[in-house]
Formats: C-alpha cells, structure tokens, sequence
C-alpha cells in the first residue's frame, strides 16, 4: 500500500543525507517535498499540515543542529512523528470483568466486516480464547451462510441465525447461547448499508444497548481512502467506537485513511487485514508501519508470523529426521504448508529490510507461490508409501504421478531429483560438513523444489524442460553439421 510514499518520502532523504550541513534552506525543501508525498498518499490536509510543522520546528533546533549526521537525525524526527501520526503505542483489545466479552463489528457493506469477523475470530483462538461468532446481517444475501463458511473452514462455532429473525434478538441470544456453552469471546458480525442512514444507525444503537460491547470495532475499506475517514467519524460520533479495523492493506491504495484516522477520529487502529487468507491479518502497530513506510521493513512481525505458524518440537523432530536422512516427501509438503501460511512471498518481502526494492523488480517474475502449489500437487499424487521412500519412484510411477497431478514426466523428474539434492545437502549442513553443491551451484544453495530453477519459475538453474530443450537443440545442430 505504502510503495509510492515510500518511493518519494526515500528520494527526499538522499538529498538530505547528501547535504554535509543542513540550513533552514534545505530542510524547508526537503520537508515542502514530504508534503507533496503526504498529500499524494491521499492525507488528510490537515493532518499533513500539522505533521510537516512538528517536524520542521524539531529539525530547525538543536536535536539536528549539532548533531553529526544532520540527515540521518532528520529521518529519525520524520520516523518518531509518523509512529506518532499512527498512533503512538498500540492499543489491544480491551477485556474487563468477566466472559464472555462481546465485540461489535460494524462499518459500511463492502468494508469487509463478515471476513474480519471471521479473521479475529482465529486471531483470538490462536491466543488460546474461544471465539463464538454470531451472524446478525439479515439483509446481504447469503451474509449468514457465508460467516457459517467461513466459521466451519476455520474451526470457529457460528449461532445458528435465520433472515427472519429480528437482529437485536439475534444478538442478545446469540450472547445468551456463548455463555451456556462456555465461550470467552462473542464476535457480532451486523448489517451494512450503502451509505449511513438512520435506519442502520438506530439498529446498532439498539444492538450496544442490548449486549453492552467492550469493543465497537468499526471495519473500514482502505481503497476508499478519506472516505473511510469520513464515514468512521459518522459511526463514531453515534455508536463511540473503540477501534478501526483497516482492510485490504496488500491493495493499490496509497495508505491515506492509514495515515489519517487516527489524528481525525482520535481512535485507534486496531487491526489491518493484509491479503484474502484468514491469518493474513495483523495486529495494528504504529512503530512497525512507519518503519515499512520508509523502507526499514518490519522483522517483529515476521518472526511473530513464523512463531504462529512453526511448532518448536515439530521443527526439532524435522531436524533429527534430515541429520539421519529420514527426511521424505510428506515431512516436505508439511513444511511447504506451513511456509505458505506466513502468506504471499511478496508479503514476506514487505518485511524484511532492504529487500523492497527486489520485491518490485521481481513483478514481473513468477514467484514461488504458485510453484508451490505444483508441486504440492505432485506430491500429492504420490502414494503413502512413495512419499516416505522416494527412491521406489520408477519410471512407470513416474508417469502416472505426472498424470494424477497434470504436470510432464520431466516436472516429475525434476521434482525428485532437486529434493534427493536438497536432502543431502540439509544433512551435510546439519552434521557441520560444508555442503558441495551439484551442478555448481553455490555451496549451501541447492536448487529447491518450488522456488526458482523448477519449471515455470524465474531465475536460479534451467529447469528440467529447459535442458532437454537445450539438448535437443544441440543434437539438431550437430546432425546439421555433419550433413554440411
């Protein structure tokens, strides 16, 4: 979402960092420059107003006059005020007194509030709560079958609601039905409308005067931009929200309600959805955003995403499996899985310093995600027993597990003979040995099946189809010279 700002906010700070002295002339340039940026990302004016100023008096004192890297002391100013701007510290969920809590989803139709609803739901299970969803939009069509859905894909319990029910009654009995069985958290998925009308506004009341929430989250849409801002201050200014949920954060967007709401509303951001996937949604903080928004990346929520995702004692496990070269075809899908959970490669991009500027230049490339999925589908293809021993994979096998999973023979190939590579290599590393990679491949980085170097993926090694192109090609030239 961020990309353009961060483009424009990273040009500004090369020429301050480019300056060996800063006087009042240049960061009066620098900062009308940042303006530019902040009001292009579709910020509010006054936001941005009051921003620039607050960065222009702290860079015109002392903090930079004396400091020895002038540039650097001014992107720490421009830094320390966007986590300001964001928010500051971020603010969780506030749970008092005793369960089950309840928390009102509500926001305009087409925000994205039923797939919120479900996300927080798993967000809450997998810190060891026990979510109960209640579906209480009467109106869409097919809202209560598709939180049902989604509560089933996930594993979350859904109130059984009908549209002929009233949805304040929905609510209340939906509550009723979470403290019978046991549950700690109710999640009310309401209505939406076009637009804010009366008729939406006086249902909500009566839905918080009813079930008393200790969280209002208002879910908003970030491609609508300040329209998101105008429409939180509505819902505000007559439920008293407790919070914003921000989605399709991985959108085109330019990130301006991000930058706003807070400063307009004066409530916080809670929570930002970051793709489709249920676990592609994040707790909101406000240090972490501005360090992405110029370009220092984000590792906290990396190793928050693989800590969720990646079992200790099962990475233990594997380990042992691979130092014994045990490790098979079903212990790889398992990782390849759980890889594929932290989200879309892009994504992980997004958050590792530095490595913005590879994101874009790989736009154009494939990568991996959908080579994982290839070769899933391979090894799914497989039986039980040529899963855990590879090396029974003959010929005939071969072709039918090209076959089950429609890929060629030669994709086949490719797959075992990259992972028979990649196992001896593993265990190498693993027994202190430094790894001699095949092929002259760079020691330690063998060709891995799903990133690149298989079929269909950019870069790294010619793929098994790329060879025998190759081969044929050199026969067809070598038969033309002997004719000569």
């Amino acid at each position: 979402m961020f990309d353009s700002l961060s483009d424009r906010l990273e040009s500004v700070f090369k020429k301050l960092r480019g300056h060996g002295r800063l006087d009042e002339k240049n960061i009066q340039e620098g900062l009308r420059e940042v303006r530019l940026a902040l009001l292009e990302a579709d910020v509010h004016f006054d936001v941005v107003r009051g921003f620039v100023e607050r960065v222009r008096q702290r860079a015109l004192g002392q903090e930079v006059q004396g400091s020895l890297t002038p540039g650097q002391q001014v992107i720490k100013i421009v830094h320390e005020e966007l986590i300001a701007l964001l928010g500051g510290e971020h603010e969780g969920l506030a749970f008092a007194g005793k369960p089950p809590y309840a928390v009102m989803m509500v926001g305009l139709q087409g925000s994205g509030k039923t797939t919120s609803a479900a996300k927080l739901a798993l967000f809450l299970r997998r810190r060891k709560m026990s979510p109960y969803l209640v579906p209480a939009d009467v109106y869409r069509p097919a809202a209560i079958d598709q939180l049902r859905k989604l509560g089933a894909e996930l594993g979350v319990p859904v109130f059984a609601s009908t549209v002929e029910m009233n949805p304040v009654d929905i609510c209340r009995q939906g509550l009723a039905e979470a403290a019978r069985l046991g549950h700690s958290v109710v999640i009310f998925d309401t209505a939406g409308r076009l637009h804010v009308d009366e008729a939406l506004m006086n249902e909500l009341v009566a839905i918080k005067a009813a079930c008393a929430p200790q969280e209002i989250l208002f879910v908003a849409d970030a491609m609508t931009g300040q329209d998101a801002v105008t429409v939180a201050q509505a819902f505000d200014a007559t439920l008293d929200i407790t919070g914003v949920v921000l989605t399709k954060m991985d959108g085109d967007a330019r990130g301006g309600a991000a930058l706003s709401i807070k400063s307009i509303t004066g409530k916080p951001l809670k929570f930002v959805g970051t793709g489709e996937r249920p676990s592609e949604f994040e707790v909101f903080y406000p240090d972490r955003i501005a360090s992405r928004i110029l370009g220092m990346g984000d590792v906290l929520t990396l190793i928050e995403k693989a800590q969720s995702t990646i079992d200790a004692k099962e990475a233990e496990r594997i380990q042992d499996r691979m130092r014994k070269a045990e490790f098979d075809f079903e212990d790889f899908r398992t990782q390849m899985r759980r890889i594929r959970k932290l989200g879309s490669i892009e994504g992980l991009l997004a958050l590792i310093p530095g490595m913005g500027k590879l994101r874009k230049q790989l736009q154009d490339v494939r990568l991996p995600d959908k080579e994982m999925a290839k070769v899933e589908a391979m090894i799914n293809a497989m039986t039980v027993a040529e899963r855990r021993n590879p090396k029974m994979i003959d010929t005939s096998r071969r072709q039918r597990i090209a076959r089950g999973s429609g890929v060629t023979v030669a994709d086949v190939n490719a797959l075992i003979k990259n992972f028979e590579q990649m196992r001896g290599l593993m265990q190498q590393m693993l027994q202190g040995k430094m790894p001699t990679a095949p092929g002259g491949a760079a020691p330690g980085m063998p060709t891995m099946p799903g990133m690149p170097g298989l079929p269909g993926a950019g870069g790294g090694r010619r793929s098994a189809v790329d060879r025998d192109k190759l081969r044929e090609k050199r026969k067809k030239e070598r038969k033309q010279r002997k004719r000569k």
